[in-house]
């Protein structure tokens, strides 16, 4: 089986189709980020209008690449939310245009499932029950995944998730956008440790990262900070050893077999290293590029949902705010 994927929940506008949930035959994505880079951070008016402009030609690549023909496929697999709620009706727009024509099923995908989804694309097959860590720019979510379509919510970010508070951190510092790849890069310079608050949320496995960022920026209004590479590594050892700890202490609790790391964030060379040499259970991670948004994940979480008879009708809307526990609805 052989399904589409289009991902347009941001400023990637990516197409892929997948084949049986867990091999990639083609895969394309359209960055925005030197667009937005002249911004200092994603501006959503011009975020949908460049995914109008670029839909058609990554849809195209993605099915030469592939191969295959529109009767090939079994189905069309979007992002309907969480996202810009701009960004999502082109992509949405597109599917079901292509799913009218070609009589096609359509699925509507939420963009958290499907980064988890992004580790049935790596040789290791995932096995249930798993724990699940989504960080990413909008989200720091732990999740608790028994079985396909299954999930427990065990705890999430209650402010600034660990990728927004790594593009504030970087903005604060002078390091550039995009954020995350800037500390991890200039963190790998830093050596000295710099005095940083740690929110541990006590009793939760929620996240809270907005008093870090904000006492990073107190250090520096106040001229504290004399080495940008230092403060870096600081505020993402902070971070990491967060993320790390409050993930390992669920896994052992819920007696998980493997434990899962996806989104943006788990693209950053620390989180991705630490958690493997501290966890004692087995840890999955897909390569970088299938951490960060993309449509190849998308198709394979579309592939699962048609396993489970989880289609869409054309008047399926956009969500920019779905949560996990809605994604059948």
């Amino acid at each position: 089986m052989k399904v589409l994927g289009i991902e347009t929940s941001c400023d990637e506008t990516a197409a892929a189709v997948i084949e049986d949930g867990v091999k990639i035959i083609s895969s394309e994505i359209a960055s925005q980020i030197e667009l937005h880079a002249r911004y200092g951070g994603i501006v959503p008016e011009v975020a949908s209008r460049q995914h109008m402009v670029s839909i058609i030609p990554v849809i195209s690549k993605a099915m030469n690449k592939a191969h295959i023909g529109w009767h090939e496929l079994s189905c069309i697999a979007v992002t309907r939310g969480p996202g810009l709620a701009g960004s999502l009706l082109v992509g949405t727009s597109i599917a079901k245009s292509i799913a009218a024509v070609k009589q096609l099923p359509l699925i509507g995908i939420n963009h958290l499932e499907a980064h988890i989804y992004a580790n049935w694309l790596s040789n290791q097959k995932p096995e249930f029950p798993l724990l699940c860590l989504i960080v990413s720019g909008g989200h720091s979510d732990l999740v608790l995944m028994q079985d396909h379509g299954k999930y427990t919510v065990l705890g999430r970010t209650r402010d600034d998730a660990a990728g927004e508070a790594f593009d504030k951190a970087a903005r604060i510092l002078g390091l550039g956008y995009p954020g995350g790849p800037a500390i991890d890069r200039a963190a790998t310079k830093g050596t000295v440790s710099i005095d940083l608050p740690y929110a541990w949320m006590k009793g939760t496995y929620d996240f809270s990262f907005s008093g870090l960022k904000t006492a990073l920026f107190r250090l520096v209004e106040k001229d504290k900070i004399k080495n940008m590479a230092d403060a870096a590594f600081s505020f993402q050892r902070v971070v990491v050893d967060i993320l790390v700890s409050k993930t390992i202490a669920a896994a052992k609790l819920h007696r998980v077999k493997q434990v899962l790391l996806s989104g943006g964030v788990a693209a950053n060379r620390r989180l991705r290293q630490q958690l493997k040499e501290d966890s004692p259970i087995p840890v999955l991670i897909p390569e970088p590029v299938l951490c960060t948004d993309n449509a190849a994940m998308v198709a394979a979480c579309g592939y699962f949902c048609l396993q489970a008879n989880t289609t869409h009708g054309f008047d399926m809307d956009v969500v920019p705010n779905l949560k996990l526990n809605q994604v059948n609805n």
